[in-house]
């Protein structure tokens, strides 16, 4: 440690450092506040990702009065993603048809529990809309859950058979195409089942 040259400050004087600064003992405080910072950022990140943007702002603004400079700015400027994703505003809709067109446009983002919660809210305006329970038959598919495919299809079909060649076709009922109850419902032609 001797070997260091002293630190000057702005008119040359020599600036005396006590030796723990320099040796890294003075810092252990320090680095447990730095990684409970990145822990909080990394946490928060999660969060982020997974759409839970009032957790990850709280934790994104605690990192962000962290010691380490780069962290806490890439925190603050995550808190305030968070805030502005809070801000805007829940979707209106007043009638089935704007529940179902959110829904639809949900469902091609495959965010299949927001559209199902919508489509659900259409259905319960119109009880007798095929095109409504066409769409719960997609996020029922698209979840893998045939039972529920299978049975708000049926009633898609019941309502407007024109439906059952539109399901015939469409990829997204790929993953329940398969089963017996469900070719039973597309194919009813074939007696075989």
């Amino acid at each position: 440690m001797s070997n260091l040259p002293p630190s000057k400050n702005k008119r040359g004087e020599a600036i005396r450092i006590s030796a723990g600064s320099r040796s890294g003992a003075a810092a252990a405080p320090g680095a447990d506040s730095a990684e409970k910072q990145l822990a909080n950022f990394e946490n928060a990140s999660k969060l982020f990702h997974a759409r839970k943007f009032r957790e990850a702002q709280g934790l994104f603004l605690l990192a962000a009065e962290g010691p380490e400079r780069d962290v806490a700015h890439r925190a603050s400027l995550h808190a305030t993603m968070c805030g502005r994703r809070l801000e805007q505003a829940e979707v209106q809709c007043d009638t089935a048809e704007d529940c179902y067109n959110y829904a639809v446009a949900l469902l091609n983002t495959r965010k299949t529990d927001e559209a199902q919660a919508y489509l659900r809210r259409a259905l319960e305006m119109e009880p007798d809309s095929d095109h409504v329970h066409y769409g719960l038959a997609l996020v029922g598919a698209l979840a893998g859950d045939a039972a529920a495919a299978h049975d708000h299809l049926k009633r898609a079909i019941e309502l407007d058979p024109k439906n059952r060649l539109m399901a015939r076709q469409d990829v997204d009922f790929a993953a329940v195409a398969g089963h017996p109850h469900f070719q039973a419902l597309l194919y009813p032609e074939k007696k075989s089942w």
